[in-house]
């Protein structure tokens, strides 16, 4: 499974590396506070380390949120059997 993962990560590297070798015409880039002339494959190249990021820190965000729930799931399953199992061994108690 792993092995799937990076072959599509190289495969995305490689779309980025030929569009922005496909696309060395200089654009006039109007961002937010400023604005500057880059060639389009600079911007093809940011946006796809932004993205790249962004989607990392989310699914790892995500990833992370799981984990903790199955931990502590695990440990709630833990404490619960270990009380079935006193139950179980303990000799009932007549009134």
């Amino acid at each position: 499974m792993k092995i799937l993962g990076i072959l599509f990560l190289v495969l995305c590297f490689l779309i980025a590396l030929a569009l922005g070798a496909q696309n060395q015409a200089v654009v006039n880039f109007n961002y937010l506070i400023a604005q500057g002339e880059f060639r389009l494959s600079v911007i093809l190249g940011i946006v796809f380390v932004i993205g790249f990021g962004i989607g990392w820190l989310v699914c790892g965000a995500l990833y992370l949120k799981a984990r903790m729930t199955a931990r502590r799931l695990r440990k709630q399953v833990e404490k619960q059997r270990k009380e079935l199992d006193k139950l179980r061994t303990d000799p009932l108690k007549e009134q």
